[in-house]
Order: C-alpha cells, then structure tokens, then sequence
C-alpha cells in the first residue's frame, strides 16, 4: 500500500470503507456509488476492500484520486468457483472474510468513520457496532426482492412456502408490505433446489439489517416507490434511494472530437454504421448460463430473424461465434455496456434480467426482452414486462426450452419500430428513461438522497 497517496488526503474528514460482496454485479454498483461520493463531496476518502484476486480484476480500471484499494487474502474460492460451485462459495464469503476484514481496519493510517457494507455481509454490522463504526447496508438487487426476503416469514404464515410450483405457482402472495400482487412463479428462486441450497444464508443477513445505521438502495424512488414508502414506515433507520447505479458520470467522459477514429473499439465503429435502433444488444451476464441446447436455440433464432445484432459472449464462448456467422452480427467478449445500450443504433436489450443490467437499459432508454435464469432475476423479468412495461419476457416457464422459431419471431416483432407493440414500450421506456435523468440531476430525488447520506455520515463523525 502507498502510504505517500493515504498521507496526501489526510485532510478529509469522512472516511469510508466500502466492502462489497465479490460478485461482478456487487462489486459494480458499490463502485458506482464511491466514484458518486467523491465526486459529490471532496473531504471524503474510500477504501475499497477487494480480495488479491479482485485487485487483479479492478486495478487497472480508471477511479478518483479519494478511491483507494486496500485487499485482503484469497480467502474465498475464485469466481470461476462461484460459477461451478455456488454454496461453497457463498459459505466462504460468509465465514472466511469477517476476519481479515476486521484486521484491515487496525491497519489503515487513518480511522474509519463509516463501513460501506453489501447487505449479504452480515458480519460487517457486527464489526460496526462492536467498534462504534455506522454501518450503511447496501443492497445491489431490487427494493422489492429485498421486501420479500425481509418478509420471508409472511410466506410461511401464509403456507406459501415450502410448495410445488407446478401445483400452485399462480397462486397470488398480496400480504408483502409495498408489493403488488405477484404470483408464486415470479418469486425469486427459493423454491427449487438450486435456490433452497444457499436460501439459509441469505436469509441470514436480514435480521442484521435493522442493527445498522443506514440502508442504501441502488434504485431510484421512482421506480419502487411503493415498496420504499413500506419499508420506510416499518424501519427505523434511514433508508437512501440513490440510483440507478449505474455509470452515468463516464458517459461525461467522451473522447474529443479530433481524437483518431482508431482509439474507439471495434464494436463501436460497427454500430457507428447501422441504422439507428435497428440493432439488438445481446448480453446473459457475467454468472450465471443458460444450457446449451438454449444457446443453440438461441443463436439460430436471432440468425434467421435478420435482425442485427452485437452480442457479449462471456469468457470467449467460440461456438457461439460458430453459431451466428455472416455480416449481420457481431460477436465480442466483452463491451462497455452502458456506452452501448446508450448508441442511437441500439433499438433493443435481450437479458438476463440482472439488476444492473435492467437498471442500465432503464437508463439509456432502451425495452427488453428478458429471459432471466435464476435468483433475483425472476422477478425483475417480471417487473419488466408487468410493472414498469418496458418489455416482454420471452420464456413464459422457468424450465422452457425456448424455440429458435419463437426466438425468431419475437425478435422481429419487437424489433418492428413500426409495429404497435414496439411502439407501446418504446414510448414507455423513454418515459423512465426520462424520470431517472431527473432523479440523479441536481434537485432530483437520488441526488438528494446521496446528499443527504453525505450529511449524515459527517454528522456521525466524533472527536
């Protein structure tokens, strides 16, 4: 570690340390929302606690001067891991992190005065209190997946849980405080296997979540505020809605007029010349994966729609390239996807459901056809097509081999500007779009919520 560079913001008055669970889209947003803090407020100095493994990932990545790096040991499996063998990486991170991470605070130069912590990270709000340290639980999914974990308990009383979704997965759960009516089937995916096997440990963290000092959403108000005003009324701390998180102050950050077409990737000089939203932006996640019959299906049903496509393949997946060939496409490894969904020439988002996924393309403007996989991204599909009406979902079970026809024609029909369904969520999607550029603008609600947690955190601050 530089001292030399921790001496040099000696002056500030706040300092943060931002722990966030090792997961792509966890680490993303909590950097989102420490690049927003120092812009916002100059006295205040991050650290940003990442595993050896996640420096390697992040430490070339451009960050303000007042973000610092501080790691700890490997002492969780790697995320090639995660992917392979979910539960025992979950039980890691659970167990092996507190320690080195209550370590680290001994050794940083100067105090902390508040602990940044993802809300799966329990353990964080013990370390917090024991040592008189606020603690802002940051929750990285949406503010209604968050209401039905914290009501868990309402599902039980209600004998909606355990249950066999293909008995009863249209049955409807209308006691969760901020919901609106939401089938069985459009819940997170406790309810198999796969999901009931880490459900222990993430039912965990929520008894902890009253015990902090602040909870931070990576929403905006307008989005969920139904839920927040709910969660507001039962909870006693103060709740911040202070997104969508996602990297809007980058897209500040373009290249000059007279730089050289060359410095742009290749990807962006092809969308430069496609006709404007005509192209669909293809993108499954970092995590998790579809089966390979799916992706078979999937890549011949975008070929025979002629529609134009780019399309992320994680890790480099070739036969993905092997099963999309000629001009109309392209394949790429990975891409700046917010720069991307927010190109004229992009018309619509074929995704996973992510949250920060959806929260970008909510964002850019852009409608989507969902096709989620698992855990959270259930009910986002959901939120999509029903409550915000940006979109459709494609899969209509969760366990459905979707078609290479059905892929086909819901490509082309949505990618229609002319028809009247694309038109429907166009329209809709540039209403949102417009609502959260008015919540991060100056004056708006997630402006004022991140200025407001600015506020509080100095307020804390004691002599």
């Amino acid at each position: 570690m530089d001292l030399s560079r921790w001496q040099a913001g000696a002056a500030r008055a706040v300092h943060v340390m931002a722990v966030p669970y090792p997961g792509r889209g966890h680490v993303n947003p909590m950097m989102n929302f420490c690049k927003l803090l120092a812009s916002a407020a100059p006295d205040v100095l991050i650290t940003f606690v990442v595993t050896e493994e996640w420096l390697g990932f992040l430490g070339s990545e451009p960050k303000p001067d007042a973000v610092r790096f501080a790691t700890i040991p490997d002492v969780i499996p790697s995320e090639r891991v995660r992917a392979e063998n979910f539960p025992v990486f979950i039980e890691a991170v659970m167990t092996k992190m507190e320690a080195p991470v209550e370590q680290l605070l001994d050794r940083l130069e100067r105090p902390v005065t508040t602990i940044l912590a993802d809300t799966y990270l329990f353990w964080a709000v013990r370390i917090g209190n024991k040592r008189r340290i606020p603690v802002g639980s940051f929750w990285t999914m949406s503010v209604s997946v968050f209401s039905v974990f914290y009501h868990f308990n309402l599902l039980v009383q209600n004998n909606h849980f355990p249950i066999d979704l293909a008995e009863r997965g249209d049955e409807l759960v209308n006691y969760i405080p901020g919901l609106p009516p939401t089938r069985l089937v459009d819940l997170p995916t406790f309810f198999e296997s796969r999901g009931r096997a880490t459900l222990g440990r993430a039912l965990e963290c929520f008894p902890w979540v009253p015990k902090a000092q602040y909870v931070i959403f990576t929403t905006c108000y307008v989005l969920e505020g139904r839920v927040v005003d709910a969660l507001k009324a039962e909870l006693s701390l103060p709740i911040y809605t202070v997104g969508p998180l996602v990297p809007y102050l980058e897209l500040k950050t373009t290249s000059s007029p007279s730089a050289s077409q060359n410095d742009r990737p290749d990807y962006f000089r092809w969308l430069d010349s496609q006709p404007e939203a005509s192209v669909l932006y293809i993108s499954l996640g970092s995590f998790l994966s579809v089966s390979s019959d799916q992706m078979e299906e999937l890549a011949a049903g975008v070929q025979s729609s002629g529609v134009p496509f780019l399309w992320v393949s994680r890790y480099g997946d070739t036969w993905v390239e092997d099963g999309v060939s000629g001009d109309r496409g392209l394949v790429v490894p990975w891409c700046d996807q917010l720069k991307v969904l927010s190109h004229p020439s992009v018309g619509g988002f074929w995704t996973h459901c992510g949250q920060n996924s959806i929260l970008e393309a909510v964002f850019a403007g852009v409608p989507m056809l969902a096709f989620p996989i698992f855990w959270d991204q259930i009910p986002n599909g959901k939120q999509v097509e029903q409550d915000w009406k940006i979109g459709w979902r494609v899969k209509k079970t969760r366990d459905e081999l979707v078609s290479r026809q059905v892929i086909a024609e819901n490509v082309r029909r949505f990618m229609d500007l002319d028809g009247e369904d694309g038109k429907e969520v166009r329209k809709r999607a540039t209403e949102l779009q417009r609502a959260c550029g008015e919540a991060v603008a100056k004056g708006g609600s997630s402006y004022s919520d991140v200025d407001a947690f600015i506020g509080r955190m100095s307020e804390k601050i004691t002599c």
